[in-house]
């Protein structure tokens, strides 16, 4: 079968290890780049032998082009995403779907109307880390899931960012940046949200960039920076979860922790594909390594832009979805929300994710609803 021929758009730090990955994918083939910053657009051809930089509008229009990669900065996530929704391409764009639920539903409703696909990072729940406790939960060796931590605690990318002003931007944040990991992994381990319940604030105001041209200029920060909450799942569990940038020490917090009725699962860093996912039973003295289901590299980002186009091929419902990455931008405004209005924020839309690894013909397909 011929491969699906994609355009990316956006050519900053993220789009190497796309373009890299992507080079080996057997369903998609990158004919085309495209950025705001011409240059920047052409060294990445000539990095990876692209043969053609575009504008975003010639990319757009191209019709051989069938797969837009949007690898923007956040602001320009929903408006990239519907730009190539009305061109009639399927879309695939980076974490988060957008910056405003409303631009999010847009983006959703549009795809919906021209039957096109939306995917959204992340898709490191793919791998071989969440899939593996994914697996152990299912099988139950931790008995009925109870109750979860999930902790993202540091110190800011201002350390070693050369461009990190759209971190403390709205839409930016722990929350915004790391966020879409943790709730995507969480929702993937233990079902769609609830409601959810939070302080937030802005800790640590003076901030300066640390490297690049730019080492030594202040930031301004626009949206918090340390927010602590808890998450109810619609299956019973309760989570306790933190993100910050204000952490200047360090931290021996574990990532993801997820209690059962017979034991506790250790799950890896959710922004890697790949880790160690330990086990202690109850009565247990020691913990025990969960064999991996199945093997991941540390970054495979493209991942999911390969399981949309399989996906799309067979008439099945994506896992990376523009689904459930709306469900997690709801989740991450109803942290914010809980604390500017003092109460539990109830989430409206509901995300079940099939989380079987296998792709066999006779699998079921769950449906994400965003109602």
């Amino acid at each position: 079968m011929d491969k699906m021929k994609a355009g990316i758009i956006g050519c900053g730090n993220i789009s190497a290890i796309y373009l890299e990955n992507l080079k080996k994918s057997p369903v998609i083939e990158v004919v085309a780049v495209a950025d705001l910053v011409r240059e920047r657009a052409q060294e990445r051809a000539d990095e990876f032998n692209i043969a053609n930089v575009y504008n975003v509008d010639e990319l757009l229009q191209n019709k051989e082009i069938e797969l837009v990669i949007n690898l923007t900065v956040p602001g320009s996530h929903a408006m990239t995403d519907i730009a190539a929704l009305e061109a009639g391409k399927h879309v695939y764009a980076e974490k988060p779907l957008a910056i405003s639920i409303e631009d999010g539903r847009k983006v959703i409703e549009l795809a919906e109307e021209k039957g096109l696909y939306v995917g959204s990072a992340p898709d490191t729940f793919l791998g071989s880390g969440i899939q593996t406790a994914r697996q152990a939960i299912e099988d139950g060796l931790i008995g009925k899931p109870i109750a979860a931590t999930s902790f993202f605690m540091g110190g800011g990318p201002e350390a070693w960012h050369p461009n990190p002003e759209f971190f403390y931007m709205d839409g930016g944040g722990p929350m915004f940046d790391m966020g879409p990991y943790y709730l995507t992994a969480l929702v993937t381990l233990l079902g769609s949200i609830r409601r959810i319940s939070s302080s937030a604030g802005i800790q640590i105001v003076d901030r300066k960039i640390g490297s690049g041209p730019k080492e030594g200029t202040s930031l301004q920060v626009q949206t918090p920076t340390h927010l602590a909450g808890t998450i109810d799942f619609n299956g019973g569990a309760i989570a306790t979860m933190i993100t910050s940038f204000d952490i200047r020490g360090a931290s021996d917090l574990p990532r993801i922790e997820i209690y059962g009725t017979e034991g506790t699962l250790s799950v890896p860093d959710p922004n890697y594909f790949n880790g160690e996912v330990k086990l202690r039973k109850y009565g247990q003295d020691t913990w025990e390594t969960v064999t991996p289901i199945f093997e991941s590299g540390q970054n495979e980002r493209g991942l999911g832009v390969n399981e949309m186009v399989e996906s799309i091929r067979a008439g099945r419902e994506n896992k990376a979805s523009g689904k459930l990455a709306y469900h997690v931008l709801e989740a991450m405004h109803a942290f914010q929300r809980s604390s500017l209005e003092g109460k539990h924020i109830l989430l409206e839309s509901n995300y079940e994710y099939n989380a079987a690894t296998k792709t066999d013909d006779n699998q079921t397909e769950t449906v994400p609803s965003t109602n």
